[in-house]
């Protein structure tokens, strides 16, 4: 663990990328008020940032789609290729959903919308950090539908579950937590972290968000 300049431990390193300045400037000192997060680097653009993620190694890249030189999509598919250990949360205001998916495909960690308040952000940073994804409500819809207008699951990815590894992805992709799904199911949290490992190694997922795509592509989610 770090220490921050006034003494307090740090535990998540942070830069940021948005080519907004009110915005960067913003999330700067937003974050620089919660307790163990230190950010590292603000950048106005792509290049900016993969040459701070380079320099300072963050736990996370917190980053804006829209930006110049190098948009928040390459940038993030940069930065997961050369600098494994960082992970990345898209915030965005921008309606492409293609481009969600796009991020998404390219190793975006989290999702968050840009009137995102210190708590989600900070709930999201952490996750991410943890390997976990973590997608807000406004945009996992989005991505949900923008999904569901691409070409449908393929019937074989499908019958390669088994059917209580179906069941835990229909649960996923509801929104419960392991421990949540543990507790409908009526088993251990063990059991479904093996099964959801099962899942995600047969689908091809890397993480929860992808998996309520995949969900939704393959008819198994409502």
């Amino acid at each position: 663990m770090a220490d921050s300049p006034d003494g307090a431990g740090v535990d998540l390193r942070v830069v940021i990328a948005d080519d907004q300045a009110v915005v960067r400037e913003g999330l700067v000192t937003l974050l620089g008020l919660l307790p163990g997060v230190e950010v590292v680097g603000a950048a106005a653009d792509g290049v900016a940032a993969l040459d701070l993620v380079a320099e300072h190694r963050p736990d996370v890249l917190l980053v804006d789609l829209r930006m110049p030189r190098r948009d928040g999509v390459e940038t993030t598919e940069l930065v997961r290729a050369r600098h494994p250990g960082t992970e990345v949360v898209v915030l965005t205001t921008y309606t492409d959903d293609d481009s969600l998916l796009a991020a998404l495909k390219a190793g975006a960690r989290g999702f968050l919308t840009k009137d995102a308040d210190a708590e989600a952000i900070a709930r999201a940073l952490r996750s991410a950090a943890a390997g976990q994804s973590t997608v807000d409500g406004e945009l996992q819809q989005r991505l949900v539908e923008a999904a569901t207008r691409r070409a449908p699951v393929r019937a074989q990815e499908v019958e390669g579950l088994t059917t209580r590894e179906i069941e835990v992805l229909r649960l996923i992709a509801a929104g419960l937590s392991n421990t949540e799904i543990a507790r409908t199911l009526v088993v251990s949290e063990a059991t479904v972290k093996t099964h959801v490992n099962h899942l995600f190694s047969k689908a091809g997922l890397r993480d929860r968000a992808q998996a309520v795509a995949f969900a939704y592509r393959a008819g198994i989610a409502d």
